[in-house]
């Protein structure tokens, strides 16, 4: 049985884009993979956080895993600072990364454009994603476009150590969904659905009611063409409605080509709406039952154990090869 696993941070509610680019693929894994899903609240810290919002965000996130159909009897499902091996395999992968290979993040490129200082942890923090990923010998990543940068250093960095010291990790692969990977922004095809942007209206919260979702796609751009058709290039923010009609609906985006062919697109943003929250619904209703309820803390009580299990195994092999600590007879 092959391992994955998947980290998300808490650092705000998460978007249509989220479920439809990762959370929704979850659920089938579990059948057929040893399955690790890690709320990553290190991570979360690389940038300014309020703490109490920080706590509601890593509650919620877990609200919503198990909404979506993450079954904690068949996955691991925990919080990253519960779990110190993370941190402290970390460190180990910092002393094996390069400067030069971490400023060419482009994500620390983007966060620290324009910026008088940044934290350290925002050029580090790739070696500290390796170590989440390493440390349960995992063979499948799911991503989305924008982390395969990280990825592919996390590999790097996991032939660095195997060759320098003993061949203690497993070279994880990537995987990237074909269709629904990169959900773009209502209002600017152009960029990512991000619950980061300052324009509510440019993207869908996993929570949003269906009236709020209704005003959202009606409000969304398309073009002034007025035929619905798939065209990354030509009519972006039209294909990005496209693919979002087919993901929530698990019809082809030819077949809707077909479906709306001369019908405008007014008539076409109402149905959208209906499919959106006929996916979102029944999330929005489990994830009610469960923010409040005690089950939560028994999920992640038991998840945090289970991981820790896993992880101590991994970091004591690769301190061993590193000759960290004393020798034991």
């Amino acid at each position: 049985m092959q391992t994955v696993f998947s980290g998300i941070q808490p650092s705000g509610m998460l978007t249509l884009g989220n479920y439809l680019g990762a959370l929704k693929h979850f659920p089938p894994m579990q059948e057929s993979s040893d399955c690790y899903f890690c709320i990553v609240d290190q991570h979360a810290i690389t940038v300014p956080q309020d703490r109490l919002a920080l706590r509601e965000n890593i509650r919620s996130l877990t609200a919503l895993y198990i909404a979506v159909g993450i079954d904690p009897k068949k996955s691991t499902l925990f919080i990253q600072s519960e779990v110190p091996a993370h941190a402290q395999l970390g460190w180990m992968m910092q002393c094996v990364a390069y400067i030069g290979e971490l400023e060419r993040m482009t994500q620390f490129k983007d966060k620290s454009t324009g910026k008088e200082a940044v934290s350290a942890s925002l050029l580090t923090y790739p070696p500290l994603m390796a170590a989440d990923i390493l440390l349960y010998q995992t063979n499948v990543v799911p991503v989305g476009e924008d982390q395969k940068q990280h990825l592919e250093l996390t590999r790097n960095l996991a032939e660095r150590f195997n060759n320098k010291y003993n061949d203690i990790f497993t070279v994880p692969e990537v995987q990237i969904p074909k269709v629904g990977a990169r959900i773009m922004s209502l209002d600017d095809p152009h960029k990512k659905m991000s619950k980061s942007d300052a324009n509510a209206k440019s993207y869908i919260s996993m929570l949003d009611d269906a009236k709020t979702i209704e005003k959202k796609i009606k409000s969304a751009v398309t073009d002034t063409e007025g035929t619905i058709r798939f065209d990354r290039e030509e009519k972006p923010a039209v294909s990005n409605l496209l693919s979002i009609f087919s993901l929530c609906s698990h019809r082809s985006i030819e077949e809707l080509e077909q479906a709306y062919e001369g019908i405008g697109y007014g008539h076409f943003k109402a149905d959208l709406a209906e499919v959106v929250v006929a996916t979102l619904a029944p999330i929005r209703e489990r994830y009610e039952e469960l923010i409040q309820s005690s089950e939560l803390d028994a999920i992640l009580d038991e998840g945090a154990n289970k991981a820790s299990r896993a992880a101590a195994k991994t970091l004591a092999k690769a301190e061993r090869a590193m000759g960290l600590g004393r020798k034991r007879k």
